[in-house]
């Protein structure tokens, strides 16, 4: 390996150690990695930002010589006004661009998310529950549709959960703790994949060179 190699080598060999240095005690060295990293994200993201979306969203489309989208200087004028909360004495001037965002944004995220989660969920519960697949599939069908009649009367909270109602909210209580940990098992498993693979840099590349 040449001279650069090496040192970027063990660069990202001292990078690793520093943030594993937190499992045995806070210290000043996993603080000084926090802070690069922090830095180096901001940075990166300011120069995606500035080059994928001002650049080449909004500046080059308004001064192009042949068919200009002068219109765009309305957003521009947005994204500046989000800039006036750094003065407190203008500060209200970005409330009207943070309206319009969140307005759009959830007028957006609210088509897609009843399109591409609610819909989909809802066809999904409405199976048969006599399925020509085989007998497994129509007992996945039945629990499907248990899961959702219980965690809907869980959520149903205009009468008291006594009895029969109690009763089904309880498993409901069940299949919510089961989809809590399935979600959370599968964020620990991406976790410890990164961990892996960090072990694995450690091991093969950063040692395996000596």
């Amino acid at each position: 390996m040449s001279g650069m190699e090496i040192f970027v080598l063990w660069l990202e060999a001292f990078i690793t150690l520093a943030i594993f240095s937190f499992l045995y005690k806070d210290n000043p060295v996993y603080h000084m990695v926090e802070s690069v990293f922090a830095g180096l994200s901001a940075g990166y993201y300011i120069g995606l930002y500035w080059k994928s979306i001002i650049l080449q969203q909004l500046w080059e489309p308004m001064t192009r010589a042949d068919n200009p989208k002068w219109w765009l200087f309305i957003p521009g004028i947005f994204g500046l006004m989000m800039f006036t909360r750094l003065w407190p004495k203008y500060s209200w001037i970005s409330r009207i661009a943070l309206a319009f965002v969140m307005g759009s944004t959830a007028g957006v995220f609210l088509i897609t998310q009843l399109h591409g989660l609610v819909l989909p969920q809802m066809q999904k519960t409405m199976l048969p529950l006599v399925n020509s697949k085989g007998l497994e599939a129509s007992f996945l069908a039945v629990i499907v549709v248990i899961g959702v009649i219980s965690t809907l009367i869980y959520f149903y909270f205009s009468k008291e959960h006594k009895g029969f109602l109690g009763v089904t909210a309880k498993v409901g209580i069940w299949f919510i703790m089961i989809s809590f940990g399935a979600h959370f098992g599968y964020t620990v498993m991406g976790r410890v994949s990164l961990l892996i693979g960090r072990v694995q840099f450690l091991i093969e590349d950063w040692i395996g060179s000596f």
